[in-house]
C-alpha cells in the first residue's frame, strides 16, 4: 500500500457512454497496481476546499507510468462533476496508492468476474491484465448494463464476456435482471479447482449477484465483494 501523495497530470478524456468517461492520467512515479485494487484522489478547489473520494483503476498493470479512471457523472457530485464539465487535459489532481489488496487478482487462479453499471471498472483492469500477458488461466465475465447506450467499454468485450440489459436490448436480445440462468452455466462449466469470484456494482446488485453464486454452488469464501452506494 503506498502512502505517499503523488501529482497526476490528466492527458486524455475518452467518452464511454452518456453519463460515464475515462481519464487518463501521467503519473510518473507510480510504482503499480494489481488488477482490482483502487487509489485515493484528492481535488483542491481555489479557495482551499479539499474534497477526496475513492475510485477503482481501470488500466492494466503494464500501462507504466499511467493510469486510467473510469468515472460516472453523479447527480451533484462534487468531483465526477468536476470531471464531466470542467476538467481538460493539463489539469493535475493528487493521487495516493495503490490501496487494499482484498479485491486484486494478480492472474494467479481462475477467476469469475461480476459487475453492474460502474461495478465492471475494476473487472476491466483484471481483463485488460488477462489479454496483455496472455493468461492460459481460465477468466470469465458477466456484466449487467441498463441497455446497450449505458454499456461501459461496449467495444472491448469479448468471447470472455456475457452481458446482460435489464431495461434495453438490441433485437432479439432478451432483458431482465441477472438470474440463476446466467450464473449457473458459469459454475458448471468452472475449471478444475472452481473459480474465485469477484462482485462489484451497488448494495443492491452485490447481494443479489452473491446470492446467486451461493445457490449455484460458488463458495461463499471464494466470493470478494466490492460495492458502493
Amino acid at each position: 500500500m503506498a502512502t505517499a501523495w503523488q501529482t497526476a497530470t490528466l492527458t486524455g478524456i475518452r467518452r464511454e457512454t452518456p453519463r460515464a468517461a475515462t481519464f487518463r492520467f501521467a503519473v510518473p512515479g507510480w510504482a503499480g497496481h494489481l488488477p482490482g485494487q483502487h487509489l485515493m484522489l484528492r481535488l483542491t478547489a481555489r479557495d482551499g476546499y479539499v474534497a477526496q473520494r475513492h475510485y477503482s483503476i481501470a488500466s492494466p498493470p503494464d500501462d507504466t507510468g499511467h493510469i486510467e479512471l473510469t468515472l460516472d457523472h453523479v447527480e451533484g457530485g462534487e468531483v465526477s462533476g468536476w470531471f464531466h464539465t470542467v476538467a481538460e487535459p493539463g489539469d493535475q489532481v493528487a493521487v495516493r496508492g495503490p490501496l487494499s489488496g482484498f479485491f486484486a487478482w494478480p492472474g494467479d487462479r481462475p477467476a469469475l468476474l461480476i459487475g453492474a453499471g460502474s461495478g465492471v471498472v475494476p473487472l476491466m483492469s483484471m481483463v485488460r491484465h488477462h489479454r496483455a500477458r496472455d493468461l492460459e488461466v481460465p477468466l470469465r465475465l458477466l456484466v449487467s448494463a441498463r441497455g446497450p447506450r449505458e454499456l461501459i467499454y461496449a467495444d472491448e468485450y469479448g468471447a470472455e464476456t456475457t452481458t446482460v440489459f435489464t431495461r434495453s436490448a438490441p433485437e432479439g436480445v432478451p432483458v431482465g435482471r441477472m438470474t440463476a440462468d446466467h450464473v449457473a452455466p458459469l459454475l458448471v462449466e468452472a475449471p478444475p479447482g472452481g473459480w474465485e469470484a469477484y462482485v462489484c456494482g451497488s448494495n443492491g446488485f452485490a447481494e443479489h449477484a452473491s446470492r446467486l453464486l451461493v445457490e449455484a454452488g460458488q463458495p461463499v469464501d471464494r466470493i470478494r465483494i466490492e460495492r458502493f452506494g
